[in-house]
């Protein structure tokens, strides 16, 4: 019986994918009809009729309310087993339905003449590299893209349920896709690897230990604009950092005893957080335009899959969609998170005090009967404050996540925006509040040093733990047995798994969760290196082979350990500019005090300390005033880049004139041929 079922249950599938074949764990010599580019995966217990239902909906016409995508099912592996899921499809499309969604999308390409323009499927022949029928014109982050959007466009017609689930409700306009994944139907959606591609990115980007700049080209052409940027970003960081570095350890060898010649290490500083954020705007523009993605419209975002609310129309839309009031989920920001975030920062503090109280014991411990085990001493409290500082900043994630989750945010910006905000201000206060405390309150620069460089230590340490060695270490686990099982079948000349086999473990890959970790701890170095560096110069140093090993772990992770994200057409970094800006007023003000504090500046005003604090309170405000100044006369687009965008603008308004004044006369045309008609018939 239970096999009848199976094979019954096979046929209605089968019946569902129509003209389409299901693809075995041993391909045949006629190979699949398409090129697989993107697997859905549903649910084990998904009812058959639904099953059928989203197919047909996947390979129905545009006209018809479908995608006009190419689906097939992937057939069992080698030795397939029972708990295995039948319910994965590989998705892909025709040549020509790519090229028309890369309009859709609004991608931009190079023109034949240098610049950077939207693509039309009209004008497909006055873009460069646009050749025959353009089988290689759109790489396959591109492809995966347009697909991943068409699929997010289906919307439900007139069916008030999705087939088979009686509880998953649907109206006219709503997301398909994001109704399926908010009610567990849809498991994942997720891009293929290019198993050849993958290979040469590898070896040119962490297979080949080499000083070089990153395949930043290469890396966008594979994993799209929001990947490379970050890659991009984290390579300026780190070069940037090099004149600190290469001046902080001279500095940090000749001046080690003497703790208080922080000025003009200070000075620098006031500079260079201000400078290095300003040029790596304009660097980071240029790259957006070489890749088209600066002067790309960005797209109406559609509400969050886990959002909802009562059902009513959009005026914008015109669709029925879920509404919830905004006083109350500001209601539920000011009067439940901002006192959670609040009790947290309350618990961080008091922690504070406990590492102070272990650090007093433990000095007062080591003056009675210095030794060289004493010595050592002094260093634990640092290191399991370090410690406590990540555990608690990891806990405090989750419960950021679900409170913002729990207050319903419409957009995923919205979603994002207050997730960052809420993580930066607890990771802020967490990770400096105590270097804070030591340095103007407490007034210990050695503290401060060796405080400074134990967090500093500590946290790169976990870092590279919890980012790299870990997720290789369980992936490995996890794909072993399947690894096992395959190659008992495989044959000594085959080189590659079979497609079933690659795409069921690249299905039990770990999911990248997106760049916010990656930032995050970027923002944080920049804050230890900003902020407090002028009394730990080494600071520099540690955090440039910090981001040396971060460069080749973070590509190790995406090419071995995580399923491919899909592509994420970004102008910049987000949100994230905005961060990493505030840190640097923060640093002038810090450094500022730092060096109102420092033995050679009280020197001259040791009369009065009111005089002190006034004037490095108006030399601060003056460094702000010449912050801003510097932002606005630094222009975020190089001059050659906005006269570029001025020309397209231009070519387009022209272009839309054109279009009406060809259309007006065409309407004239017809009025006097209609006028001319009447007027012979009123006469015969």
């Amino acid at each position: 019986m239970e096999s009848d079922g199976r094979l019954t249950r096979g046929m209605l599938i089968q019946g569902a994918l129509g003209e389409g074949k299901m693809l075995q764990g041993s391909l045949d010599s006629s190979g699949p009809r398409f090129t697989p580019l993107v697997v859905v995966e549903l649910a084990s217990d998904t009812k058959e009729e639904a099953i059928a239902w989203i197919l047909s909906r996947i390979r129905d016409q545009q006209q018809n309310g479908g995608a006009e995508l190419l689906v097939e099912q992937l057939g069992p592996g080698v030795g397939a087993q029972e708990k295995e899921n039948p319910n994965m499809f590989l998705v892909g499309a025709t040549r020509q339905r790519l090229l028309s969604g890369a309009e859709e999308v609004g991608l931009f390409k190079e023109c034949n003449d240098g610049s950077m323009r939207g693509f039309t499927c009209a004008n497909k022949h006055n873009f460069k590299d646009f050749e025959g029928d353009g089988d290689s014109f759109l790489n396959m982050a591109e492809c995966q893209y347009i697909i991943k959007h068409e699929l997010d466009t289906l919307r439900a017609k007139d069916e008030t349920h999705v087939p088979g689930h009686t509880q998953v409700k649907l109206y006219p306009g709503k997301s398909i896709i994001r109704r399926l994944q908010s009610k567990g139907i849809l498991i994942q959606i997720f891009p293929l690897h290019g198993q050849e591609e993958l290979k040469r990115l590898s070896f040119s980007w962490y297979k080949k230990v080499k000083l070089s700049f990153q395949p930043l080209d290469n890396i966008r052409h594979y994993y799209g604009e929001g990947q490379a940027l970050y890659f991009g970003f984290l390579e300026y960081f780190t070069f940037a950092l090099v004149p600190m570095a290469l001046i902080g350890v001279p500095y940090y060898l000749f001046d080690w005893e003497d703790y208080d010649k922080y000025v003009i290490f200070a000075v620098f500083n006031l500079v260079w957080c201000t400078v290095i954020l300003e040029l790596w705007k304009r660097f980071s523009a240029s790259l957006a335009y070489r890749w088209g993605t600066l002067s790309r419209k960005k797209a109406f975002e559609e509400p969050r899959p886990g959002f909802h609310g009562t059902l009513g129309f959009n005026p914008v839309t015109g669709r029925k969609e879920p509404l919830y009031p905004n006083a109350k989920r500001q209601l539920r920001v000011y009067l439940v998170s901002l006192p959670f975030v609040l009790l947290c920062l309350y618990l961080s503090l008091y922690i504070m005090m406990i590492y102070f109280q272990m650090e007093g014991w433990v000095l007062s411990f080591h003056d009675e009967e210095p030794t060289f085990w004493t010595g050592i001493l002094m260093f634990i409290p640092s290191i399991i404050y370090a410690v406590v500082i990540e555990i608690m900043n990891l806990i405090y994630r989750y419960a950021a996540e679900f409170l913002t989750e729990w207050e319903n945010h419409r957009l995923e910006s919205s979603y994002q925006n207050h997730l960052v905000l809420k993580v930066l201000v607890f990771n802020f206060f967490n990770c400096f509040a105590s270097l804070f405390y030591i340095a103007f309150v407490m007034q210990d620069m050695v503290l401060l040093r060796q405080s400074l460089a134990t967090l500093l230590i500590t946290s790169q340490i976990l870092n590279q733990f919890m980012e790299a060695f870990l997720p290789y270490w369980l992936q490995r686990r996890r794909n072993k047995k399947m690894i096992r099982k395959v190659q008992k079948r495989r044959t000594v000349e085959e080189k590659e798994l079979p497609l079933a086999e690659q795409v069921r473990l690249e299905a039990d890959m770990s999911t990248y969760l997106g760049t916010f970790d990656d930032y995050l701890e970027l923002f944080l170095l920049f804050g230890y290196v900003s902020l407090f560096s002028c009394t730990y110069p080494l600071a520099a140093v540690l955090v440039v082979l910090n981001n040396v090993t971060e460069v080749y772990s973070d590509a190790f992770k995406m090419c071995r350990v995580f399923k491919r994200p899909f592509s994420d057409p970004a102008a910049n970094i987000g949100v994230w500019q905005l961060a990493f800006e505030a840190m640097s007023v923060i640093a002038i003000v810090t450094n500022c005090a730092l060096i109102g504090m420092s033995p050679q500046v009280k020197a001259y005003f040791t009369e009065s300390e009111t005089q002190l604090i006034l004037w490095t309170v108006a030399i601060e405000h003056m460094l702000l005033a010449f912050k801003f100044i510097l932002t606005f006369l630094i222009p975020d687009v190089p001059k050659h880049i906005q006269i570029k965008l001025a020309r397209l603008e231009f070519e387009s308004l022209e272009a839309l004139k054109k279009k009406w004044i060809l259309m007006a006369s065409q309407n004239v045309d017809r009025w006097m041929v209609e006028r001319d008609a009447g007027l012979h018939a009123w006469r015969v």
